[in-house]
């Protein structure tokens, strides 16, 4: 637990919008857990939040997944949460501003990567709101990519860069307690329980 709390960032964090499919939010979740992205951001204005077993093999247990599902305009919310954290909003979108993968510079400060749904991508809203785009290169006549694998590529390479150059990339003292105590609850089967015994002897 202590070596993998010692690789999860909040300096890079991943927004869902709408996603259509479960087994692409699972998928996008697992990947995040598994490159120790530990927050994800869902935004649900017309398809609500789903998991799915099978593929997210519980890693959402180990994540904190922060939900919009209660505003007016959900995507906005989120927008404005996340401004108010110090995030960039970044669109994941193939318009003629995207700036390449690997040209992203992630030494500009903490970025929260943006990506739409299944048939439409990414909403207007969000759009406008962006404060940057960034594309996947591609040399097929598809130019098209599956959400999953778009996160994963997208995931994979800025987190090695994000731990490669940028100084402070690492969750805080206080946020490593409070996560300790958060998986170690999702460790057992009832940990209210135990808290309760735990409570009671100390008295």
């Amino acid at each position: 637990m202590e070596e993998i709390i010692a690789q999860r960032t909040r300096y890079l964090t991943v927004v869902l919008e709408d996603i259509y499919q479960s087994q692409n939010a699972s998928a996008v979740l697992r990947t995040c857990e598994c490159f120790g992205v530990q927050d994800v951001h869902v935004v649900e204005n017309y398809n609500p939040y789903n998991i799915n077993p099978m593929v997210v093999k519980g890693s959402d247990k180990w994540l904190n997944i922060r939900r919009y599902s209660h505003a007016e305009n959900n995507s906005l919310e989120a927008v404005r949460t996340l401004k108010s954290e110090g995030y960039r909003i970044v669109v994941t979108s193939l318009n003629s501003e995207s700036a390449n993968l690997n040209e992203f510079d992630v030494m500009l400060g903490k970025c929260a990567i943006v990506f739409g749904n299944e048939h439409q991508g990414v909403s207007d809203c969000l759009m406008e709101q962006a404060d940057e785009y960034l594309k996947v290169s591609m040399c097929g006549f598809t130019q098209s990519l599956n959400i999953s694998v778009s996160a994963g590529i997208i995931i994979s390479q800025l987190t090695q860069r994000i731990k490669n150059s940028v100084s402070g990339w690492q969750l805080s003292d206080a946020e490593k307690d409070k996560l300790r105590v958060e998986w170690l609850k999702s460790s057992v089967k009832n940990p209210q329980m135990l808290i309760d015994r735990l409570t009671e002897s100390s008295c």
